[in-house]
């Protein structure tokens, strides 16, 4: 089983537009409602691989639990942490030549009491998972080292851990030397701190 971790998670919506007028009353051709989240993106991809994923989510709000019947509809086991903040709503804008404009809300703050029984969702889920897939930026409330005990506690516990984030929160939980980590040139090049050139030579 691979259990997925994503401490701020979104309902994304997507609103089809001819184009993009700022100022303008835009008129959408179409819209639709997906769960959202890079952790949530790998449990999909797991399910459709025909693998068993959890996706363990902190969800509030009626888009939490609207994030939670989408997952249930692709046939996802969702392990909730109910917190008081409404999950966010994401909003993507698609013209009609292919260029899509986001906009990502921060998402609620998590109280010291949700952090807490996040981290016990995890450690409870991880009993039976082969690898732990950790994903996504950390929302309002959560330290930078927050991976960086997941991936302590995960190993400890004897599970494998893969890594997507950035920042501060990568550099913490690099200390913990997950399994895999999977940062982009942009990442990687504010983890080491110069620009990232991959054909440069010593």
């Amino acid at each position: 089983m691979i259990l997925t971790v994503t401490p701020n998670p979104s309902l994304d919506r997507t609103y089809e537009v001819p184009s993009l007028d700022r100022g303008e009353v835009v008129r959408a051709t179409g819209e639709r409602m997906d769960p959202g989240g890079k952790g949530v993106n790998v449990s999909r991809a797991v399910a459709a691989a025909g693998r068993r994923t959890v996706a363990v989510l902190p969800l509030g709000g009626a888009p939490g639990a609207l994030v939670a019947d989408l997952l249930d509809a692709q046939g996802i086991e969702v392990a909730p942490v109910p917190v008081a903040g409404a999950t966010r709503s994401n909003i993507a804008l698609a013209e009609s030549d292919g260029v899509l404009t986001k906009i990502n809300a921060p998402g609620p703050e998590l109280s010291r009491e949700e952090q807490e029984l996040l981290l016990e969702t995890v450690r409870a889920q991880s009993r039976d998972a082969d690898w732990i897939a950790c994903c996504g930026s950390l929302p309002r409330g959560l330290a930078p080292s927050w991976y960086a005990e997941v991936v302590a506690r995960a190993h400890a516990g004897g599970a494998r851990i893969a890594l997507d984030t950035s920042g501060r929160a990568l550099l913490e939980a690099l200390r913990e030397r997950p399994d895999v980590v999977k940062p982009n040139a942009e990442e990687l090049a504010e983890a080491v701190g110069r620009p990232w050139r991959p054909w440069a030579t010593r």
